[in-house]
């Protein structure tokens, strides 16, 4: 099957080329990264956004990931190195975004039938290093067959729901793809790249690490097409063995089921 590559030009991860911060401005972002290490001087900026937010884009909503919500906006400060322009300007994607996606109305019910293929799932139990899991199974995931648009709301439900599972502490989620019988008719370069999109543009380092599991060499070629889109998200990318999995990231009692075998 032939893998088409679909680039648009808004698209946040194939942007070639970005304004080169000047010397000064390097040093002022700088200044302002060591500077913000006590909870005043972050809780200073988050009222500067919050208060640019209200003034310039009081359109967008209001309340839990509305432009009002302070730890939301101290995350986006924090992941744009707590510049206020760099992250009103992302937050406002965000939440246009998740009021556009309708983030907010996702639930059990309304995926509940792509998820009843399988094809993903939360995780019951956190790895060993506290992370929330979100599990895709590569060879049930059937893109000439299912609705791409099911897809990406049972992508993001899961998000959600992994991103909800996080500890007191703890920012970070584990993904695991299990590409154990994997085919070319469940490549799908579009969703990858829609996956690691929506991490980059809308929930910013909030994924800790990928990994690829028993990955066949028909994948190969996909990831090869992949891997220059993602950037830096790439060096997220484990490619590892089932054994791994095992040893290294769950216990006994916790281990996924679909890897007890």
């Amino acid at each position: 099957m032939a893998v088409r590559l679909i680039l648009t030009p808004r698209h946040p991860l194939l942007l070639a080329s970005y304004p080169v911060p000047s010397r000064a401005t390097q040093f002022r972002r700088f200044a302002v990264q060591n500077c913000v290490s006590d909870s005043g001087e972050s809780r200073k900026l988050v009222l500067e956004v919050k208060e640019k937010l209200e003034r310039e884009y009081s359109d967008l909503p209001l309340g839990r990931n509305g432009r009002d919500d302070e730890e939301m906006i101290l995350w986006f400060l924090k992941d744009r190195k707590f510049s206020v322009e760099d992250a009103v300007a992302k937050l406002t994607k965000a939440i246009s975004w998740r009021q556009e996606f309708g983030v907010d109305t996702l639930s059990e019910d309304s995926v509940k039938g792509i998820a009843e293929t399988g094809k993903a799932f939360v995780h019951e139990f956190l790895d060993v290093n506290d992370k929330p899991v979100l599990i895709v199974v590569a060879s049930k995931h059937l893109p000439a067959v299912h609705d791409p648009v099911e897809d990406e709301k049972l992508c993001v439900f899961y998000v959600e729901k992994a991103l909800s599972k996080l500890p007191t502490g703890k920012e970070e989620i584990l993904g695991i793809i299990d590409l154990r019988g994997f085919g070319t008719e469940n490549a799908d370069l579009k969703f990858l790249t829609f996956l690691f999109d929506v991490f980059y543009s809308y929930y910013p380092k909030r994924l800790g690490q990928v990994l690829f599991v028993e990955a066949p060499s028909v994948f190969r070629p996909l990831w090869q097409l992949t891997k220059p889109l993602l950037k830096s998200y790439a060096s997220l990318v484990r490619f590892c063995s089932v054994d791994t999995v095992r040893k290294e990231y769950f216990t006994e009692a916790t281990l996924p089921a679909i890897f007890k075998d």
